[in-house]
């Protein structure tokens, strides 16, 4: 796991990618022209041992005379398979040479080692846009500690990257694939237009259905399309941006009382939220009981029934249920209590 603030480097070259796949063809070629040239002189009466040393005898130009005696059809097979063959492997060199020069085998194997650390993620968070929005929400939760894993279609956007990243296509099952979608706890789509956050919500909904899925909707219309499609939270950052602005004319304390709780990792208290599992510590014990025994002192800010309103300032009698949503504000160590004691 990241540590908060201190998210691990990664570097990947632009085309990483593109110079793989050419070097895949090439290499198939090379295959190719090996396979075909082994076929054609076992047709011309060699054995295959022999069929194959004299492909590679021709391809290879080692400069000696040729093995065997061959008869018209055997040397204008040679001169075909000399012209095709050398050429490829020619141009299979030049491009192995280019690649290390431009350092795209190393981006390569960066990129592929990248890939193994993303395969062994669990319960991670996966962010679709690597704009402003997915930036700033990837930041603030490696600071938190999750492990991110960012998608992004633009090589560019991803070439000073801290997180892990899978360049492609966000709407792709492939693509989401290769980011983990199984494995992840929470999906954050935050795509240039709407209509590709939506389809990325369809996407992720059918590929996991146990996902957590944020996305931001651009206008208040879209906003229960997201929610039919699957998403568990909108968010549109235009309304959120004047809702604050207004708070903090109007209640500026407030505000950045909130802020410190929330985003200030250099405070000994902050905010938490966490359900109450069935079959723990909590369920049964009232608000006071919690907070004497279990909580440690923290804080019961309000409580969310299943689907329900939140209770404010939870009367203290109120007994705590399998399924409720605590908020709670105390040190790390009372949270973490609290929060243990209400998985177990």
């Amino acid at each position: 796991m990241n540590l908060p603030g201190r998210p691990r480097v990664y570097r990947r070259g632009r085309s990483g990618y593109d110079v793989g796949r050419q070097l895949r063809w090439t290499a198939l070629a090379v295959v190719a022209v090996v396979v075909l040239g082994t076929v054609g002189y076992r047709m011309l009466g060699l054995n295959w041992l022999d069929a194959v040393y004299s492909t590679v005898f021709v391809v290879t130009t080692v400069g000696f005379d040729e093995p065997y005696d061959l008869d018209t059809a055997g040397k204008l097979f040679t001169i075909v398979l000399m012209l095709g063959g050398i050429g490829t492997v020619l141009y299979t060199l030049t491009l192995l040479v280019a690649a290390f020069v431009d350092g795209h085998v190393s981006s390569l194997l960066e990129g592929r080692r990248m890939q193994r650390h993303i395969d062994g993620l669990a319960d991670h968070v996966i962010v679709c846009g690597f704009g402003r929005v997915g930036r700033a929400s990837a930041h603030q939760l490696a600071r938190a500690g999750r492990e991110v894993v960012v998608v992004e279609r633009n090589a560019e956007r991803l070439a000073d990257c801290p997180y892990p990243s899978v360049e492609g296509d966000s709407t792709s099952d492939e693509t989401l694939e290769r980011a983990g979608i199984e494995r992840a706890y929470c999906l954050v789509a935050t795509l240039e237009s709407d209509a590709d956050s939506l389809f990325v919500t369809l996407s992720a909904r059918a590929l996991n259905d146990r996902l957590l899925i944020i996305a931001r909707s651009r206008t208040e219309a879209a906003v229960a399309k997201f929610e039919r499609a699957g998403a568990d939270r909108v968010v549109n950052p235009q309304r959120l941006g004047g809702d604050r602005i207004a708070a903090s004319a109007l209640q500026p304390h407030v505000v950045d009382f909130l802020d410190v709780a929330m985003h200030d990792a250099e405070i000994e208290f902050r905010l938490e939220d966490f359900e109450v599992a069935d079959g723990s510590s909590l369920a049964g014990l009232t608000v006071l009981e919690a907070r004497q025994r279990e909580g440690g002192g923290a804080l019961l800010l309000a409580l969310r029934e299943p689907g329900g309103q939140f209770i404010t300032n939870p009367d203290a009698k109120r007994i705590i249920q399998p399924g409720d949503a605590i908020i709670a504000i105390g040190t790390d160590a009372q949270l973490q209590a609290l929060r243990a004691a209400g998985s177990r």
